[in-house]
């Protein structure tokens, strides 16, 4: 009978957390449903030290508190175990009336504006407004070049116009701030709302405090401020959420305990459990907005390929890296003169733009930047670097010259240029470290999907190193093997091209 079911209330504290209010047995199973191996646990010292078990718990047994992002997994936990449960609290599970008619409606009476061009939002981007506005808390998955930054846009609009709202954007980079900034200023040229007194922008010390409406930081800027601080927003987007430190995230999510609207953006997470829940967990259950092959198929996105270049090493320095470490492998690679003479042949003789990314700014990015800019036949192509030291403002500018440029090359860091930077008119892009990071390969992808004027066909060169010996397998050559499912599961299509590095 329903009677002699167990029982679960979920109590809404706040617009964080969720109290659970059941029997103890019935709370160990809770834990146990919502605890978690940490990826890479094994290699944390506090963990090597047993101080640590490597494990990440959702559900806290001594509070029976539980993110209220993670209501959908509490459903299932209990609809698993045939338990009956009842939710308390306002907004908890409804739904506000937002439909697509009131979406087009007020899209229309934005005048959207692009490079001084009329735009229209695509049907994905209200598919994820209308989401977003109806349940106030939600996880957008959206590829890199699927227009995420138009998402936002609509979103600070509606909940500034109909609402209000004092509103708070975080992003993981400085160059995503200014471009934000600026792409706001950009779709405002038609409606003439004011981006310059309505919006506010921190980093790198600038005043944290503000009377404009919106704010947007990187989180880094805001991780350490006060509890207090966070309590004077009524919305908070995160965009590239899965680049955000977990801890500092978690620790700006908790204290804005007077949220409501709570929508994170991303365009790829990791492939773990833990990461997707954590972050749903904070901001909500997560809704995929589009696929990279839709937005190709339907031709929103450009047509693209990838070229794995595999460079096979000479037999003797096989032999000689068959017992390096990781590490050793990596700094034998990039101090390797035949491979980095090969990425500046390659790079040179590309047409149209090229982006270059790399790890190591002095052992590497340094290298292939001295080595391209210096080519006897580089004429005057214009040849730009870029690392973490590059000041903000000129990151900003070097991506606006890419855009009038078409021979023009970069040699960017993965962390200033493998994520959100909006590059429309790049055409070719070389990986010249190694990495079997999801997040990075994909992000990375996406710098050359975007259309512009011109532009058929975006190439990726993925440079692999095989330095097998018989059955001994090198570790980035195995890191190309993972990056090779993600490009098949991804559907893209590749092919693979195996090169003899010469001396």
């Amino acid at each position: 009978m329903e009677d002699s079911k167990e029982h679960l209330v979920a109590r809404k504290i706040n617009e964080v957390y969720l109290k659970i209010e059941c029997e103890r047995h019935l709370a160990q199973e809770l834990s146990e449903f919502f605890t978690f191996f940490v990826p890479g646990h094994q290699f944390v010292p506090a963990f090597r030290n047993k101080i640590w078990d490597g494990k990440i718990r959702l559900f806290d047994l001594r509070t029976y508190q539980l993110y209220a992002g993670l209501i959908d997994y509490l459903k299932e936990f209990c609809e698993s175990r045939d338990y009956a449960y009842s939710f308390e609290g306002d907004g908890i599970e409804t739904q506000d009336e937002f439909s697509m008619y009131h979406a087009k409606k007020f899209v229309s009476s934005l005048n959207l504006h692009s490079a001084g061009k009329p735009i229209e939002a695509r049907e994905h981007q209200l598919d994820a407004f209308v989401h977003a506005m109806q349940n106030r808390r939600a996880l957008l998955l959206s590829p890199t070049a699927s227009g995420k930054s138009l998402i936002i846009y609509l979103l600070f609009m509606q909940l500034h116009k109909f609402q209000n709202l004092r509103g708070l954007i975080i992003v993981p980079t400085t160059s995503l701030v200014e471009q934000l900034y600026s792409d706001f200023a950009d779709y405002s040229d038609g409606n003439g709302f004011d981006v310059a007194n309505n919006v506010h922008r921190i980093y790198q010390g600038k005043d944290k405090n503000t009377t404009k409406v919106l704010t947007i930081s990187t989180w880094q800027s805001l991780y350490q401020l006060p509890e207090n601080y966070f309590k004077q927003f009524d919305y908070i987007i995160g965009d590239e959420a899965h680049l955000f430190k977990a801890q500092s995230l978690t620790g700006i999510m908790t204290a804005a305990t007077n949220t409501k609207y709570r929508i994170g953006l991303t365009g790829t997470l990791d492939g773990t459990k833990t990461h997707k829940l954590v972050l749903e967990g904070l901001f909500g259950a997560t809704k995929r907005v589009v696929s990279t092959k839709e937005l190709i198929d339907k031709k929103q996105l450009s047509s693209f390929q990838i070229k794995c270049l595999i460079l096979k090493h000479p037999d003797e320095k096989c032999e000689e890296s068959k017992d390096f470490t990781y590490q050793e492998e990596i700094q034998y690679l990039i101090a390797c003169e035949a491979r980095n003479k090969f990425i500046k042949n390659l790079a040179v003789s590309l047409g149209n733009n090229t982006l270059i990314l790399y790890q190591m700014v002095a052992k590497h990015g340094q290298v292939l930047y001295d080595l391209i800019r210096n080519t006897e036949n580089i004429g005057d192509r214009k040849v730009f670097f870029v690392h973490g030291g590059t000041e903000t403002e000129d990151r900003e500018n070097i991506r606006k010259i890419m855009e009038t440029e078409n021979n023009a090359i970069v040699v960017a860091s993965y962390g200033t240029f493998s994520t959100g930077i909006n590059i429309r008119n790049l055409h070719n892009i070389i990986f010249a470290s190694p990495s079997k990071s999801r997040v990075r390969s994909l992000q990375s992808i996406g710098r050359g999907l975007r259309q512009a004027e011109g532009k058929e066909m975006a190439t990726l060169y993925d440079i692999a190193d095989d330095l097998r010996v018989k059955k001994h397998m090198n570790f980035t050559l195995r890191h190309f093997v993972e990056r090779v499912k993600i490009y098949t599961e991804e559907k893209f299509p590749f092919k693979t091209y195996k090169i003899g590095l010469k001396k």
